[in-house]
């Protein structure tokens, strides 16, 4: 039985969906005013392995991953460029797609913006306002009264009197309580509105996700994820905003990834330490940088370091190594590896455990290969690509991963294969020294040459 790490809870529980053998999952998904950063990376993996093993695990997912295309960072940005933020936001929309498909992300099933969402949006506030959860200031800003939420703190373990009191009073004279927070902002000059009961303007961050994970999975649905920065305020004040409005339970499961540090400070674009995805695409590849998420567990701080990458490289190049040369036969029995791999994604997605056994695997298939027991080496390349899959590894050309890319001032694949020829043609001839030289000469340059009785092969180490 599949067990989830509730944030609600604060516990694993057991998962059973609301309707059986059917799962709803909403993500919050990227603001896009820049191109995605590493931790935008780890959202986005971490949900397309949940979304895969849910899916591998029998259920009929209807996965639902929003993006935010309005609001002041947005603004600002399109601002500072001198174009439209609508041209702003189709760019970058754009770019994170590109990015999130290099990473083996499977895109989701729905994906609403904010944009074309305004109906929805504001059916929910009038909504709101009806039932007495909302108001409007002498502003022409809406707000939530957070006062009328009596289990306000649910999910962040937060009590609203420690809250009140941290704040400043007057900060917000159209507030009638500094907790409360805004619903829709009304227009200010210059800047992108829409037409609403209570004057122009644009919604508020939160009742986005609000109004498009109800309109697209209903009232009541399964799964909610997203970054742990997330958790307060933003999914605190989801759940109070959906719960007024609707009468109902909004989400039954709070699944929560952890940070990306740097010098164990979070990587965020607001501190300026984080890294583009497109830079470090740059010096690795996307499987490497897809590997070096899930070798942590979801929940757990995810340390980003050259070092930790290199360990990830190494590791996918161990695993294409004792593929390459071996045809993969067709999986039919899963046997003790496959129950294993299931009882660790069991296990609250348990992606290191789940990657041990793949190794366990390789060092079978290593010593099927040596044995030359070709049989069992190919039923084990076979399973060991089926279940890479069910996490989105393994599942490219063995050579062309391991020969990897030149880089700008690297061999050439041409060059490398011409040196390997002529390291031939030396060995053939009995000129040793020139093959060692040869092989030396490779070497230097990061090719690493593997003899074996099939042959010479090469790779980049």
């Amino acid at each position: 039985m599949l067990q989830i790490y509730n944030t609600l809870k604060n516990q694993k529980e057991t998962f059973i969906p609301i309707e059986p053998g059917k799962v709803r999952m909403y993500v919050c998904g990227m603001t896009v005013y820049d191109y995605c950063h590493v931790g935008h990376a780890r959202v986005l993996v971490v949900f397309d392995v949940i979304a895969r093993y849910l899916r591998e695990s029998g259920y009929e997912l209807t996965y639902v991953r929003n993006i935010t295309d309005i609001d002041d960072k947005i603004i600002n940005r399109a601002r500072e460029n001198g174009e439209s933020f609508g041209a702003l936001t189709s760019r970058f929309i754009e770019a994170m797609r590109e990015d999130a498909a290099a990473l083996g992300v499977l895109p989701p099933d729905m994906e609403p913006c904010a944009t074309t969402s305004m109906a929805q949006i504001i059916t929910m506030i009038e909504a709101l306002i009806t039932k007495g959860y909302a108001y409007a200031g002498d502003n022409g800003d809406v707000y939530y009264d957070v006062s009328r939420f009596e289990t306000y703190g649910q999910l962040s373990g937060k009590r609203t009197e420690e809250l009140r009191a941290g704040e400043r009073v007057g900060v917000d004279s159209a507030k009638d309580d500094p907790l409360d927070f805004v619903l829709w902002k009304a227009a200010k000059p210059d800047e992108p509105s829409w037409a609403s009961p209570w004057g122009s303007g644009r919604p508020g961050w939160h009742i986005e996700c609000s109004a498009m994970s109800t309109d697209c999975l209903g009232n009541h649905f399964d799964i909610h994820g997203g970054g742990l920065d997330l958790q307060f305020p933003h999914h605190e004040n989801e759940i109070a905003q959906s719960e007024a409005a609707t009468g109902c339970q909004f989400v039954n499961y709070w699944i929560h990834n952890g940070f990306v540090q740097i010098n164990e400070e979070k990587m965020s674009k607001s501190l300026g330490n984080f890294f583009t995805l497109r830079e470090v695409m740059k010096t690795y590849a996307p499987e490497v940088i897809r590997y070096f998420i899930l070798a942590s567990h979801y929940r757990s701080p995810l340390n980003y370091a050259d070092q930790n990458l290199d360990g990830a490289k190494l590791a996918l190049e161990r695993f294409y190594t004792a593929l390459r040369g071996v045809d993969a036969a067709v999986v039919s029995d899963g046997g003790a590896y496959q129950a294993r791999f299931r009882a660790a994604m069991d296990d609250d997605f348990n992606t290191p455990e789940a990657l041990a056994v793949l190794f366990e695997m390789t060092t079978a298939l290593n010593r099927a290969k040596a044995e030359k027991n070709g049989a069992l080496a190919s039923a084990l390349a076979g399973n060991l690509r089926y279940l890479g899959e069910v996490i989105g590894l393994l599942q490219g050309d063995a050579d062309l991963f391991l020969k990897g890319d030149a880089g700008a001032d690297g061999v050439s694949d041409e060059q490398i294969e011409t040196l390997i020829q002529q390291r031939i043609d030396a060995k053939q001839a009995k000129q040793w020294g020139d093959a060692d030289r040869i092989r030396d000469e490779l070497l230097a340059q990061g090719v690493i040459v593997e003899d074996s009785a099939a042959g010479s092969r090469w790779r980049r180490g």
